[in-house]
């Protein structure tokens, strides 16, 4: 499976962006998906996963309200809606599929894509 992530950019403090994660291979269906962002100087972190099926989403606390993980599976694609964005989400923002169909927090995440930049200023 490969994932390849668009839809970063730089937006000012309270603007959205969608992100979008589109994967090649027959099994994505079956996957959890995730994904997890990493900022300067930080370790990377889980941000948002859902579920094989999209019912069952998974995220960080500080997101909470603010972002929306979701899939298509017919187009192999999951995305990431994010709004009132903070300078603190500033970050390289990557995909990540797991064979373990929770796509939680947990779950082994064996593929990677390259990652997108998502900078947010004040």
């Amino acid at each position: 499976v490969q994932l390849v992530e668009s839809g970063g950019g730089s937006v000012q403090t309270g603007g959205s962006l969608r992100l979008s994660c589109a994967a090649s291979g027959r099994t994505f269906s079956s996957f959890g998906m995730g994904w997890f962002r990493q900022a300067p100087g930080k370790e990377r972190e889980f941000v948002a996963g859902l579920d094989w099926s999209g019912t069952v989403a998974y995220y960080t606390n500080s997101i909470k309200g603010r972002f929306a993980i979701s899939r298509d599976n017919a187009k192999n694609t999951v995305y990431l809606q994010m709004n009132i964005l903070k300078p603190g989400d500033t970050a390289v923002y990557y995909c990540a599929g797991s064979r373990d169909q929770r796509g939680a927090d947990t779950s082994p995440y064996a593929y990677w894509g390259q990652g997108t930049q998502v900078t947010v200023s004040s």
